[in-house]
């Protein structure tokens, strides 16, 4: 399992595939499976063996491709030394090292597929495994080797239930214009209710959108969180009375949404990327097509029952069906593996 080389598995605040990459971990080693996880600083996963490429992830330098390179080529040296069945990258840069390599490899498409990555991952052709995080994401770019979708998820069971929600609507992610916390701070303004953000603001586009989009509308009914941690986030998240997911781009996922619906609390959300797929309209959320609409959206999303939110993750965005799923994928990807004898070049070798 190679993850990321930024953060902590789990992260101790931002880090969403690094959540992701944990979860799976944990739940394929209770499956049986043995898991060497290659990553960046320290674990708190079950994996049976962690192999580290940096003792303290570069998160500042979170956006700049060379941590991911130096990450790479260190995987890649020690994996030719390991003896692995399959392999699961997660990282954007790892794939490129599948080409001629005997042992699989499976990668799950964290981020957009259009554009450019798609152009990458259509260059990587059959070397390796393409698995998409929602069929939103997979319908962008359906020219794609897809193997499966496996949705995202999260352990339920570790957010705490809230059916009494306090005055607020919550944003939860990074102070980016794709992101789009201004629309959240005037839905929450129209809809007469104060909001609160919490999220990363580090990389020079989120700093300058801040001061752009944010800092003007500061007033008392808004409150700037900063970074939440994985306690801070739990928290905010069971109090507030929605969770507001105004997105501008194609979300291939949207983690934060199925956390908040696991607490009890409904999303107001734009219809982008892959909202549809996890929110239930009218019962554990309200997806609107404009910004104009997201005030009433609001007002809807308070009148929805906290226990349908929950019951919906639990039953479809478990940890266990995300490892089943791709248990399902690692078996199919063995079984078209040849035999050595039947590669290439490898009937010369053996004369």
């Amino acid at each position: 399992m190679v993850a990321p080389p930024y953060f902590d598995i789990p992260p101790t605040a931002y880090g969403g595939i690094e959540v992701v990459v944990a979860d799976l971990v944990d739940a394929l080693v209770a499956r049986g499976h043995e898991v060497t996880l290659f990553g960046a600083g320290r674990h708190a996963t079950k994996a049976q063996r962690f192999i580290t490429t940096y003792d303290t992830g570069p998160a500042d330098q979170l956006g700049e491709p060379m941590p991911e390179m130096v990450h790479t080529a260190k995987v890649a040296s020690i994996l030719d030394t390991l003896d692995v069945d399959v392999i699961h990258d997660h990282t954007m840069a790892g794939p490129l090292m599948a080409r001629g390599r005997l042992t699989p490899t499976v990668v799950t498409a964290h981020g957009p597929v259009a554009g450019d990555p798609g152009e990458y991952y259509r260059a990587l052709g059959g070397t390796v495994k393409l698995v998409a995080i929602s069929d939103a994401q997979r319908s962008s770019a359906p020219d794609l080797p897809w193997a499966a979708t496996v949705h995202n998820a999260i352990r339920a069971q570790t957010f705490p239930f809230r059916a009494q929600k306090e005055d607020y609507a919550l944003f939860l992610g990074r102070f980016h214009p794709e992101k789009a916390p201004h629309l959240a701070i005037d839905a929450a303004r129209a809809a007469g209710i104060r909001v609160v953000l919490a999220g990363k603001c580090s990389e020079p586009i989120e700093r300058a959108y801040f001061s752009r989009e944010i800092e003007p509308r500061i007033r008392a009914d808004v409150t700037i969180f900063g970074i939440a941690n994985a306690a801070d986030k739990r928290e905010l998240l069971s109090r507030a009375a929605c969770l507001l997911f105004p997105i501008c781009w194609e979300e291939p996922f949207g983690l934060v949404v199925i956390e908040a619906m696991a607490c009890g609390t409904p999303v107001a959300a734009l219809r982008r990327g892959a909202a549809p797929e996890l929110i239930v309209h009218g019962k554990t959320g309200v997806i609107v097509d404009t910004p104009a609409e997201l005030p009433a959206a609001i007002a809807q999303a308070r009148k929805l029952e906290p226990a349908a939110c929950r019951r919906h993750v639990q039953a479809g965005f478990t940890v266990e069906v995300m490892a089943e799923g791709y248990e399902a994928v690692y078996q199919r990807t063995l079984a078209t593996v040849p035999e050595p004898w039947l590669l290439p070049g490898q009937a010369s070798a053996m004369n």
